[in-house]
């Protein structure tokens, strides 16, 4: 279903549209009687063009979710691996695990993720290069998050999306 995400669809709306309106003139001009073939071209036209729009909004969202950061196991932070852009990068918590499944956006490239509380382990050098530090907190539970970037610069707006140690799907606040 490639084809549906290209521009190139709705330049093909538009190249029959035209086409269309192009056969609607000459039947009026050279006095043809196409009007029901022009009413069905017509027809044709807009079911096409609300369904291509109905399957670009359908579009499910686990296609932009990553469906889990890997852990990797050198390190003394809690490093992980963006298996969308293989960047790495540092979180470390304020209590002693976490107990929930959390989602966050990936500091290197931005998409969603989910960090398990037992996340698939992988062996990855850590970059030298540290990001500045981003510290977000939880409103109801008080745990504290801090990010890095490894080796790449921080993506400009990363978000925590739910606690690791309570579960709340609330963001959590940047402090």
């Amino acid at each position: 279903m490639r084809w549906i995400e290209s521009p190139g669809r709705f330049t093909l709306l538009l190249l029959l549209g035209f086409w269309v309106l192009f056969f609607s003139f000459w039947g009026v001009i050279f006095n043809k009687t196409w009007i029901f073939l022009i009413l069905a071209s017509y027809a044709v036209l807009l079911i096409l063009s609300v369904v291509l729009i109905f399957l670009k909004s359908a579009k499910p969202a686990s296609t932009s979710i990553i469906e889990e950061f890997e852990k990797t196991l050198s390190g003394r932070l809690y490093h992980f691996k963006c298996p969308s852009c293989n960047g790495v990068f540092a979180l470390k918590k304020s209590k002693r695990n976490n107990k929930k499944t959390f989602k966050i956006t990936c500091p290197d490239c931005g998409k969603m993720g989910v960090i398990s509380p037992l996340p698939r382990c992988v062996e990855e050098e850590i970059p030298d290069k540290k990001s500045v530090n981003i510290n977000f907190k939880c409103t109801n539970c008080g745990e504290f998050v801090t990010v890095w970037a490894e080796g790449a610069e921080l993506y400009s707006d990363i978000r925590v999306f739910s606690c690791p140690y309570c579960g709340i799907e609330k963001n959590m606040n940047r402090i």
